[in-house]
């Protein structure tokens, strides 16, 4: 079965929604799925894995390169372009083959004197991942003036920018070039472009408002294709020393190669990609096309270019939540890798090896011992959230809000993770590499956080936020308590395997074999005492201390008590803080993880228990009661 989704006529209220659907990305960038005649006010972006900066006030976050896709149709001297022609539109579509990870859009315009049918198709090359092929087809029903305006645009859509200092565009040849430097690191960002064509063409180059184009001009013959292929490319600073020398072979090669070679080559490159990770369901063609798709877009932000690089929670497709990499990648996205290109799911966890100073650093900062990883996290380990993050809708004013300070299950996630990846792979090497001392650095943070109460035997994890982030600063939250707890299970296991073989010693510097016994025996002890909620007489696990106790309100309810549709729900007076409704998949979330600990008749409590009291206001919720109720046959 072909993998495509098609969009018939054209919404211009469709233009931020379709520029995620319609993603294309190779990992080392991501095009959001716009036209080619749209400016920053539609988002355009090719944004970029792993590169940041922070202008003035605004939050830091990745970088957009300058548009290497920007183009536009003239007939006849006029303008046909996307919003603003709509009335002109006579047919069009869009489609995305999302099995090969290439974007068409065809648009007939009504001109005065006949009609155009203009063509387009991009992908971002799966092979050589720096480089961007497009191809344009224009037929027309008569003898038509054609002018198609190329270039690049370095006026690009930003959240908190402008990124870049400075911006210069220049000619060589037959390819255009624009660099920009950031703000911040003063990293170097070059793009560049080039056509061929296999008719006679003019061209002019014009440099105007950021931006560098080229003015194609021919004359089209009744009912005959006009073919011009397009190459785009992008190389920064951080990919080498010679960026615009290495763009400009690059972009050199493509074009002596031509657009069906590269193609067949990137299609190709796609389908060994599928080959490991189809997924297939048979009676459910829209199930098997869906899931498929999801599979499409983790391909799309895979770092395969990398040997040290995660992925953001929105992936490539923009600056929303600075770009940042969370939990979503050890907890959901981790084990499709694992299961089809474990050395891409290294590269995920090596990322956060080489964060291991920066998690040091904010554990010291609070006055913790060990590892406390980054809730939003960017290079080196920088935690990006913000300590006011939420707005108010009311006053307008930034909330105080508690994310960073109380989200400790992130490093958790980051042990467990690992723990994985030996688990499936049995691959120690990642061990070796900063693995043993990444998850021993995490043990370390959480037996200092832990509290024990004087009159109690048990240790406890006060003051925390788990999954659920309607519900701030509570006590023994369950998955966060059962978190930690495989991490000191697994730091004891590591500890016990370099024991076995004192040459494993070496894997964390400095730890010797009288060290390594005494924290074995630290955490046997931290795991065998923290405290662990139990199902009570009716099989519900509290979600932290105290949860049953808040009003049971109805989600019906609690959502009539908004006084505006976006109000935050959580924090100090949101609607849902003093009550049971939860925002997301918490306990189970952790019931998904160690389900077999568990009776079947415990899971189907807690699953009937929390999902009428789940908003599910994340993307990260309604996964984890779908894998419940499949473990339940439901």
């Amino acid at each position: 079965m072909e993998f495509k989704i098609k969009e018939s006529g054209y919404r211009a209220e469709s233009i931020t929604d379709n520029g995620n659907r319609f993603l294309i990305g190779n990992g080392y960038m991501g095009i959001r799925g716009t036209y080619d005649e749209y400016e920053k006010e539609h988002l355009p972006a090719i944004n970029l894995a792993g590169i940041y900066d922070k202008a003035g006030e605004g939050w830091r976050e990745p970088v957009n390169a300058p548009n290497v896709c920007y183009a536009f149709l003239r007939v006849d001297g006029v303008t046909y372009r996307l919003p603003e022609n709509t009335e002109s539109v006579t047919e069009h579509f869009t489609e995305l083959d999302y099995r090969h990870g290439i974007l068409s859009r065809e648009t007939t315009f009504k001109t005065r004197r006949g009609k155009v049918t203009y063509r387009t198709e991009r992908f971002v090359d799966q092979k050589y991942i720096h480089l961007i092929g497009m191809k344009y087809t224009i037929v027309t029903d008569f003898h038509a003036d054609i002018e198609l305006v190329t270039g690049i645009d370095g006026d690009v859509w930003e959240i908190n920018g402008p990124h870049y200092d400075r911006l210069t565009t220049t000619q060589e040849q037959e390819i255009l070039f624009c660099q920009g430097i950031t703000h911040e690191k003063q990293t170097q960002v070059w793009a560049a472009e080039s056509i061929k064509a296999d008719f006679p063409l003019e061209q002019k180059q014009v440099e105007r408002d950021k931006k560098i184009l080229r003015r194609i001009f021919f004359v089209t013959e009744v009912g005959q294709e006009y073919k011009i292929e397009r190459w785009g490319g992008i190389y920064t600073s951080l990919d080498g020393e010679k960026p615009k020398e290495n763009l400009e072979d690059e972009i050199a090669q493509a074009v002596a190669d031509g657009y069906e070679q590269r193609l067949k080559a990137h299609k190709q490159a796609w389908e060994n990609l599928w080959e490991n990770s189809e997924v297939l369901i048979e009676g459910d063609d829209t199930a098997y096309e869906a899931l498929n798709y999801s599979l499409y877009h983790l391909h799309c932000i895979a770092p395969r270019h990398s040997k040290s690089m995660s992925i953001p929670a929105r992936g490539l497709s923009g600056q929303t939540y600075k770009g940042a990499v969370f939990w979503d990648t050890e907890m959901f996205m981790l084990d499709f890798l694992l299961l089809t290109e474990p050395k891409t799911a290294r590269t995920f966890l090596k990322y956060r090896i080489d964060t291991l100073p920066g998690a040091k650093k904010k554990a010291q900062d609070y006055g913790y011992q060990g590892a406390f990883y980054a809730w939003e996290s960017q290079e080196g380990g920088f935690d990006a959230c913000s300590d006011y993050n939420v707005t108010d809708v009311f006053t307008g004013r930034p909330m105080r809000t508690f994310f960073k300070d109380k989200q400790i299950h992130i490093s958790a996630a980051v042990a467990y993770g690992i723990k994985r990846y030996l688990d499936l792979t049995e691959d120690e090497s990642l061990l070796e590499d900063g693995g043993a001392e990444t998850v021993l650095e995490c043990a370390a943070f959480y037996r200092d956080y832990m509290i024990k109460r004087v009159n109690r035997d048990k240790y406890e994890l006060w003051d925390v936020i788990g999954p659920d982030e309607y519900h701030e600063r509570v006590n023994n939250n369950a998955y966060t308590n059962r978190m930690a707890k495989i991490t000191f299970e697994f730091a004891a296991e590591l500890l016990k395997e370099m024991l076995s073989d004192t040459e494993k010693l070496g894997w964390v510097k400095g730890l010797n074999k009288e060290e390594a016994e005494r924290l074995i025996s630290v955490y046997i002890d931290s795991a065998a005492k923290l405290y662990q909620p139990a199902p009570g007489e009716d099989g519900i696990i509290e979600q932290f201390d105290g949860y049953r106790s808040l009003e049971d309100a109805s989600l019906e309810e609690v959502r009539s008590r908004l006084l505006h549709e976006k109000e935050y729900w959580g924090g100090a007076y949101g609607v849902a803080a003093h009550t049971q409704i939860i925002k997301q998949a918490d306990v189970v979330t952790m019931l998904n993880l160690f389900a077999d600990e568990y009776e079947e008749e415990i899971l189907k409590a807690n699953l009937d228990y929390y999902e009428p009291r789940t908003e599910h206001g994340s993307s990260l919720s309604a996964c984890m009661y779908g894998m419940l109720m499949c473990k339940l046959q439901e």
